[in-house]
């Protein structure tokens, strides 16, 4: 058994130049240098359904490996971000594959034997693994086209492409967001991001479900991004989309929620454009009426329709959730008419938190739910942002 930084050292150093299609091999390569038999990695397709082996040289990508993430030990690894022994023979290891908080996949490590030694060789060559994957993702289709099971439309690909990851975080603050329908999204679109001390979020939801949409959510996302990267307000924010979509989308109308959290107070900021209302949860409660306020138009109506914008403030308290959803979620129906409904949606999300589970976990869970209530097809964009405000119990305010 080679000694374990020696092994990480060569697969990093191995890792600057390698094809992302030699990835694996690398990592089986240093697997075995570290005494173990083998080693597979596995990425989380785009709808969180199945774990799919990534493939090597020569292998065909039609006929990879996938593995279902319920009801499997490594879709339990995967759910709950933590490491699984299969006690078979050889033993099979689980470990997940996280980049920062966000989960990205497994690594599947099989061995006769597990050792102290052994076992901590695997949990760094899995967090190595997900720093490579991450890097390379950006310069290759492989990574994508491995978690996906079906060609995206144009709108969707499009807005995919402007998306953040789905989960970031600190020890003060966790966001993670989930959008359906993956492959057909068009007028959904979130952000969220970290800077100076606070935590950015947008959710919005541009009129119709075409690549007309998609345009509009990527106009949205890129004035959000340029204005407050230059020292703007949420004010700011939203008069740059709103004249933005005016002058080269006109008629291309967006609803939407702009959001700061200060992570250091706990006080949470927002600017609802003729959006749903977020929900505070508060001990596994939704506080009523916490985050509601009177309406305002959408954006991109143009000359005649200014209004100052009100920017709202709440004060939270440590382990307060903040929900933003758009209405493709509370309004997804079945053939029935039935409304999955914000009733619904408040106490799946309670339920899931108060019995432990991960942000991340909670919001693929509820999005399959959202699903199964509308037998799987989705008629509107369906996207939903959950942040939570955690400071260290000694530094709350």
């Amino acid at each position: 058994m080679e000694d374990v930084g020696a092994a990480l050292a060569r697969f990093l150093e191995r890792s600057h130049t390698a094809s992302p299609r030699y990835l694996p091999q690398l990592v089986d390569e240093t697997a075995r240098r570290l005494g173990m038999a083998s080693a597979t990695v596995y990425l989380a397709d785009v709808q969180e359904d199945r774990l799919v082996a990534l493939p090597g040289p020569g292998e065909d990508e039609d006929e990879s490996e996938a593995l279902a993430i319920e009801g499997t030990v490594a879709g339990w690894a995967y759910r709950t971000m933590s490491l699984r022994l299969a006690h078979r023979r050889p033993l099979a290891l689980w470990l997940p594959l996280v980049d920062g908080i966000a989960r990205i996949g497994v690594l599947h490590v099989a061995a006769d034997r597990i050792t102290p030694e052994m076992l901590d060789g695997a949990t760094q060559l899995a967090a190595v693994t997900a720093l490579t994957v991450v890097s390379k993702s950006g310069f290759s289709d492989l990574f994508s086209r491995t978690a996906r099971r079906r060609p995206m439309t144009t709108a969707a690909e499009m807005v995919w492409a402007f998306l953040p990851p789905r989960t970031l975080g600190t020890d003060r603050v966790t966001s993670t967001a989930a959008l359906e329908p993956a492959y057909e999204i068009g007028g959904d679109a979130f952000d969220h991001g970290l800077d100076d001390g606070r935590l950015h979020v947008t959710v919005v939801d541009a009129m119709g479900h075409d690549l007309a949409a998609g345009l509009a959510s990527a106009v949205a996302l890129a004035g959000c991004r340029s204005t407050r990267r230059a020292g703007g307000t949420l004010s700011d924010i939203t008069d740059r989309i709103d004249e933005d979509l005016h002058r080269w989308q006109p008629g291309g109308l967006l609803t939407g929620v702009f959001a700061h959290l200060d992570l250091e107070s706990g006080r949470f900021a927002w600017i609802n454009a003729g959006h749903p209302p977020p929900l505070l949860i508060r001990a596994h409660r939704v506080v009523p009426g916490a985050l509601e306020a009177p309406g305002e138009l959408p954006l991109g109506l143009g000359p005649g329709y200014e209004r100052a914008r009100t920017v709202h403030q709440v004060q939270l308290e440590p382990g307060d959730r903040v929900l933003v959803h758009t209405d493709g979620v509370t309004e997804a129906r079945l053939a029935t008419g039935r409304q999955f409904g914000e009733e619904q949606l408040v106490d799946f999300v309670t339920r899931a938190l108060a019995a432990g589970e991960p942000a991340p976990e909670a919001l693929r869970r509820l999005v399959h739910a959202v699903l199964d209530h509308h037998d799987g097809r989705l008629q509107d964009d369906a996207t939903i942002v959950l942040v939570e405000w955690h400071p260290e119990p000694d530094r709350s305010p």
